[in-house]
């Protein structure tokens, strides 16, 4: 494998997607542990996308409580430690299982603001083998409606492999 932090980045955003989901395919190809596995996706996705993305990190279930997501593995600044399933943007997906654009966190209804220089946001959900939500994916960016369906759909399909695969 090419080392990630030397190789000459897509210009095309889809394509940068694709090559970084191959990237996390193979480091994390046989590790069986989820912090493992999630911790080197934010790097590689925060290398990936620095110059658009704030905060790239997870958010998991916490076992203990299955309707309030943790803090996980991330690259940025001091994350919230602990978000209810429905409360803001991660825990609105947490609730919904389904991905969330926000072009402007600051009309979001609920909003929890780690960091008042995030503008915008996406949350993509993580689910395990049996389909059961493992965490979410959060990524900030201090620019205003930063994400957009090439986001989506390459964001979906890197945590579709996380916890799924080999």
């Amino acid at each position: 494998m090419e080392n990630a932090a030397h190789a000459e980045p897509p210009t095309d955003r889809a394509e940068r997607y694709a090559q970084v989901r191959a990237e996390i395919a193979a480091v994390i190809a046989g590790e069986p542990n989820v912090i493992a596995r999630l911790a080197s996706a934010s790097s590689l996705l925060a290398q990936a996308f620095g110059e658009r993305f704030f905060w790239t990190g997870f958010y998991v279930v916490d076992p203990d409580k299955q309707n309030e997501l943790v803090v996980g593995p991330y690259q940025g600044t001091l994350g919230c430690l602990r978000i209810p399933f429905g409360k803001g943007v991660c825990g609105a997906c947490a609730a919904q299982r389904q991905s969330i654009i926000v072009p402007d966190v600051h009309a979001f209804p609920g909003h929890i603001a780690c960091d008042a220089r995030s503008n915008s946001e996406i949350v993509t959900p993580v689910f395990d083998r049996e389909g059961a939500l493992a965490a979410v994916l959060d990524i900030d960016s201090t620019r205003f409606d930063a994400f957009d369906a090439i986001d989506q759909l390459g964001l979906e399909a890197i945590c579709a492999d996380l916890l799924t695969t080999d």
